[in-house]
């Protein structure tokens, strides 16, 4: 009898799981990343003249929060610790996500490599986080493309981050959104990154399934396959869709519900290029959405300048840019 009830138990666990999974990538919707920490915030006012207080961010995220009707086009906002304690989302029709890494560091004898932070007391947090309403989370792991990077070290220890991560996640009812993030420094062509974003990919399914986890109730965000920005020949969104495209379909298993594109640096115009193509391409079996930061607020906060008088513009200008993502996603 208790083995009956608790594998009705896990079938109700798994069912909630993938619907709200499905919800965050449902048709014409994307993600907005609003997580960004106390250091990265502070460069983000910084162009724009705004002391980082936590009047001023709470000011900056209700401005993107309360726009009238952007439930249209963005599902869900990954949070950042402070801002979820807020609570500033009262949207109903948005689901509250948080950010559960705690940053990076120096990976140990491998200059220039990454570990990110944050696993010990992962669950006890997460508690605390669905208390205050959250229903997914977030962790991000980097690597840096070098002549002997990603080294197998940094692969094989982010990915098992990512994927205990993801385990510890669904464990406490939360959809984990994994994401492995290839950076954009450097000067590789877009080749050598295909390459990287492969290994990288499946080095975290094989964690993935190591771990148990529940491919239908978790949503991948990595990164476009692009030269590095230091690279003398940039590449078109159709070739960057054909080979982004390439590395998904063999890397990532289907029972994925949807993979949500990090913006990694692009400008707004580019990611929402590519994310067109690759959907006018479409033949793949997950939603192909979007988990934007900087792609959507940049044109935000030049709109805002900290200024209460521009607040109908700034969020005029989110609207907009969500809209034309949520086009994007149609392939228009």
């Amino acid at each position: 009898m208790n083995l009956l009830y608790h594998a009705k138990l896990k079938r109700m666990k798994d069912t909630a799981l993938e619907f709200i999974a499905k919800a965050l990538v449902a048709p014409g919707k994307g993600i907005l990343a609003a997580d960004e920490s106390l250091p990265t915030i502070e460069k983000r006012f910084k162009p724009i003249g705004i002391e980082s207080t936590e009047a001023n961010r709470r000011a900056y995220r209700e401005l993107l929060f309360t726009t009238p009707g952007i439930e249209e086009f963005i599902s869900g906002i990954i949070m950042f610790d402070e801002t979820l304690r807020q609570q500033i989302l009262t949207n109903k029709a948005i689901i509250p996500g948080i950010k559960v890494d705690q940053g990076t560091e120096e990976l140990p004898n491998h200059p220039g490599e990454k570990i990110t932070k944050g696993i010990k007391g992962l669950g006890e947090r997460l508690k605390e986080y669905q208390a205050l309403g959250a229903k997914f989370s977030k962790w991000r792991a980097v690597f840096t493309i070098g002549q002997a990077t990603p080294s197998v070290e940094c692969l094989e220890k982010n990915s098992l981050l990512l994927a205990e991560f993801a385990a510890v996640s669904q464990a406490e009812g939360f959809v984990p959104i994994v994401e492995p993030e290839v950076l954009m420094d450097g000067n590789h062509g877009i080749d050598r990154c295909s390459e990287v974003t492969k290994a990288v990919l499946k080095f975290v399914f094989i964690k993935l399934k190591e771990k148990g986890v529940q491919l239908t109730g978790l949503l991948l965000k990595p990164n476009m396959v692009l030269p590095g920005e230091k690279f003398l020949n940039k590449a078109g969104p159709v070739e960057v869709a054909q080979k982004t495209l390439e590395i998904m379909k063999e890397c990532v298993p289907p029972e994925v519900p949807g993979i949500v594109f990090l913006s990694g640096g692009q400008s707004p115009e580019e990611t929402t290029d590519n994310l067109r193509e690759m959907n006018r391409i479409g033949g793949v079996p997950w939603q192909l959405s979007f988990s934007f930061g900087r792609a959507l607020q940049d044109p935000v906060l030049r709109a805002w300048q900290g200024r209460p008088e521009n607040k109908k513009t700034a969020q005029e200008a989110f609207f907009n840019r969500a809209k034309i993502n949520s086009e994007a996603r149609y392939g228009k």
